[in-house]
Parts: structure tokens; C-alpha cells; sequence
């Protein structure tokens, strides 16, 4: 498997302390990198509202309208495990620039849709921009970085990725009372030209240009926000471990050390475990079925098409403010507590939502459910598998068990998406939803079991506590 994650094995940026006017800088520059974010976000989003007219103008049935959602999921897996490769060769800015042009295509193709195959076709293309901006986006404000903003850098990919989605929602209730859907695929080509202009105004990471041999250039980026000091010490930090490594590798004689080999290991089997089982739950706990279907679930309470797309912007709003939560609450109250707190919320409320739908219960009280379940995921599963995923993982198998996991979170995703509707139409609404409950039981149960805490601990310790919790001697992976 190609890693979705560009392999550069370190982030030299992170050396040395910036200063303020310097930082200023970076920040500016990642405002412009989340843009990515944003269109992932903004094209995962609008099929919600557009679905409800779509359909009818092209007579789609339910397994249409669940592959018009899901292909988009698809052409995102081949995105995400082919943008490693891509970045490396050309570089983190002409990718970017790249996916701009990728994302601006597919919105184009989309937009001007004669029927349900060109439909098809563009959301694929779409697909692809989105899977690439999720790998490369968060590897290119990591390399950009220094430590002393690393972390708010990094959220404001998740950040922006829940802004997309309310840009999405909001955009959908303006054009609903038209019915215009074309007009909503057509504004999201607005953030995609501007992310092909952004990137003119970018830096070329400092990591991939010293890894490549280009020195003269990553010294005039890093004396730019750090001067000339600053960028020497990088420079020669970067070079001293990345001869450690290289000595490292020579001595180990250990080829399963690369490639998806690494994975294999009996050391590693344990966290390769956690991250998979966590990517499918992540997206097997229902969460696209509500981002996605929104208006679409509303409408079945009764609802017009219009009202129902009203409904889908407070989902929105409240997915972005408690992503704002979560972000705020990762590091002081760890990642279990908020993992067990989140699936024990969408447990519950998914139990209530079945119920709604199988009691009949009026609309309000419906998207009260639906709230509460959202809020579940936003402030836990959500954005805390994101950041789980990266710490469990010994450094030589980090790259390959990142990109596995993403790789089976799309491929989940799409699975659900694609299934939903059907499922619906053979089970009933409120019989899917205990479905997703039951699976969230299932995901409570697992992660208080094998899951461990990695707040404030080195990976020996985390690597101690998830060898001991699979019932094997706590040695670090070697």
C-alpha cells in the first residue's frame, strides 16, 4: 500500500523556536492551506441538499441516490493513498495547487450534469480532491510549523473541514426555495479556484526540500520567519537525524521495517488492530448517515424539502462548535475519557432515534436526537481517532498504520453511505438506527477494553499499557 501520508521522516520547522512576526507568517500561510480542508468539507457536505432535487429531475431510486453520495467516497480512498506518492515527486505546494485544479473539475462536471452517469463521474473527480486534501493538508501544516504552534496549526484542518460542512448546509437553504442544485455544486468552485491562487502566494515545506536536495531553497523559506540562526540550526538538526536514521536502518538489517511489511510484525498487530477497528467504527457508528442524509432523514418526519434543509444548518452549527470543544478538551482530559463519553452519547441517542422514527415521534423532538448524537461524535470519535491513530503506532510502522487506517475509514464510509438507504427502505429508519446503536455498544466495550491512554505519555509507555491490554508482555516494538 502506498502511504495516503508523505513519508518525509521528520519536521525540521519544529526545531527551533520562532518568533512572533515570523509565527504571524506561518499562520497566514496555513489560513491558506486550509482551504483543502474546507473543500473537503464543502463537497462531503452539499450532496445533503441537492440529493432532494437531484433525485427527482433524474429519477434516481435508492440505490442511485445512495452510490450519487457514496462514489464521491471512493474516488476520496484512491486520493488519500495516492497523495504520498505524488507530494513526494513534485513537491507539498504544486500537489496542493494540483488538488485545486482536481477539486475545481469535478465541481465544473457536476454542476453541468445531463444526467446520472456525468453526475457520477464528477462526484468521483471530487472524490479525489477530497481524499488527496486529507492526507497532504495536515503532512503540510505539520512540515510548515514550529512546536510552538504545531498543535492549533493541526486544528484548524478539522476546524475547517466542520466549516465546510455548515458553508455546505447554509448554501443548500439559500437555493432550496429555487431548487436550484446545480447553483450548489457551482459555489464550491469559488474556495477551489482560490485554493489554486493561494498556493502562488505559499513556501515549498522546508522538509521536502532539504530531503530532495534543494537546501538553497528551504534556507530562504526557513531565514524568512526564523533568520539566518534559526534556519542553520534546522538545517543541521535535520541532517544530523536523518543520518541517524540512515545509520539505524544500515545496522537493523531489517527490510520489514518498510513497506506494509512493517505492519506484520507480532508487535505491531495490537495497535494495527486498534487503529482499523476504530476507523471502522468511527464510520459504522452512523456518523455520514446524519452529515449526509440530513435533510433527507428530516424529510421522512414530514417536512418539506426546504424546511428539512433548514433543519440539516443546526446540525452544522452544532458539529462546528463542539469540534471547537473537543479541541480545547483533548489534552487535559485524555483520550479515552472523552472516546468512552462519546460512544456511551451516540449509544443513547441513536437508541432514542430509532425510537423517534418507530414511535412516530414529531420532527422537533426527532432532530433533538439528532443533535444530541452529534454532538456525541464531535466532541469525541470524531476528531479524537484522528488524533489516536497517529500516537499508537511505533515510529517505523507510524506512516503505513496512519494510511491503513484512513484507507479502511473511507472504504467504511463508503460502505454506509452506500448501504443506508437501502437498508432503509428494507428495515425502516428507526430499525437502522438501533443497528448503529448496537455498534456503538459494541465500540464502548472495545475501547474500554483495549484501548490505552496516550495523554501525556512516550510511546514506550503507551506501547507498555496496549501490549499489556492484549494479554501480551509489555516490550517496545523494536
Amino acid at each position: 500500500m502506498t502511504t495516503g501520508i508523505p513519508s518525509t521522516p521528520t519536521h525540521p520547522s519544529a526545531l527551533v523556536d520562532v518568533p512572533d512576526e515570523g509565527l504571524a507568517q506561518i499562520r497566514r500561510w496555513g489560513l491558506l492551506i486550509v482551504v483543502g480542508s474546507f473543500l473537503f468539507g464543502y463537497d462531503t457536505g452539499v450532496i445533503s441538499g441537492a440529493l432532494l432535487y437531484i433525485k427527482n429531475d433524474f429519477d434516481l431510486n435508492a440505490f442511485e441516490q445512495g452510490s450519487v453520495v457514496s462514489v464521491l467516497l471512493l474516488g476520496a480512498v484512491v486520493g488519500a493513498v495516492s497523495t504520498g506518492r505524488v507530494a513526494d515527486r513534485f513537491g507539498r505546494r504544486a500537489t496542493l495547487a494540483g488538488l485545486g485544479i482536481v477539486f475545481f473539475a469535478g465541481i465544473v462536471v457536476a454542476a453541468v450534469a445531463n444526467g446520472y452517469a456525468m453526475l457520477m463521474a464528477g462526484r468521483i473527480v471530487m472524490g479525489l480532491g477530497v481524499g488527496g486534501v486529507s492526507a497532504l493538508v495536515p503532512t503540510y501544516l505539520s512540515e510548515i510549523s514550529p512546536a510552538q504552534i504545531r498543535g492549533r496549526m493541526l486544528t484548524l484542518n478539522q476546524l475547517l473541514i466542520t466549516v465546510g460542512l455548515l458553508a455546505a448546509y447554509v448554501v443548500n437553504v439559500i437555493f432550496a426555495s429555487s431548487e436550484d442544485w446545480r447553483a450548489m455544486f457551482w459555489v464550491g468552485a469559488l474556495p477551489a479556484a482560490a485554493l489554486v491562487l493561494g498556493t502562488l502566494r505559499l513556501p515549498e515545506s522546508p522538509a521536502w526540500q532539504i530531503n530532495t536536495g534543494r537546501t538553497d531553497g528551504a534556507r530562504r523559506m526557513l531565514e524568512s520567519v526564523a533568520g539566518p540562526g534559526g534556519a542553520d540550526q534546522v538545517i543541521a538538526r535535520y541532517r544530523s537525524e536523518e543520518e541517524a536514521r540512515r545509520r539505524e536502518a544500515t545496522a537493523s538489517h531489517s527490510p520489514e521495517r518498510h513497506g506494509t511489511r512493517v505492519l506484520l510484525a507480532a508487535g505491531v498487530r495490537p495497535a494495527l488492530v486498534v487503529g482499523l477497528t476504530l476507523a471502522a467504527i468511527q464510520q459504522f457508528g452512523g456518523i455520514n448517515t446524519i452529515l449526509y442524509y440530513a435533510p433527507t432523514i428530516m424529510q421522512e418526519t414530514g417536512l418539506s424539502a426546504s424546511n428539512s434543509i433548514v433543519y440539516s444548518v443546526a446540525i452544522g452549527i452544532v458539529n462546528l462548535g463542539m469540534t471547537i470543544v473537543a479541541l480545547r478538551l483533548i489534552d487535559r482530559l485524555g483520550r479515552r475519557a472523552l472516546l468512552l463519553g462519546s460512544l456511551i452519547g451516540m449509544f443513547g441517542s441513536l437508541a432514542l432515534l430509532g425510537l423517534a422514527f418507530v414511535a412516530d415521534l414529531s420532527s422537533v423532538v426527532t432532530l433533538g436526537f439528532m443533535v444530541i448524537y452529534i454532538m456525541s461524535f464531535a466532541i469525541g470519535m470524531g476528531p479524537v481517532f484522528w488524533v489516536l491513530i497517529g500516537e499508537i503506532f511505533s515510529p517505523p510502522a507510524k506512516a503505513e498504520g496512519v494510511s491503513a487506517g484512513s484507507t479502511v475509514n473511507w472504504l467504511s464510509n463508503f460502505a454506509v453511505s452506500l448501504a443506508f438507504l437501502p437498508v432503509v427502505q428494507a428495515l425502516g429508519q428507526g430499525e437502522t438506527f438501533w443497528i448503529f446503536a448496537v455498534i456503538c455498544a459494541f465500540g464502548t466495550w472495545f475501547v474500554w477494553r483495549f484501548v490505552p491512554e496516550t495523554k501525556d505519555r512516550n510511546f514506550g509507555a503507551v506501547d507498555d499499557d496496549l501490549q499489556a491490554r492484549w494479554g501480551r508482555s509489555p516490550k517496545p516494538v523494536r
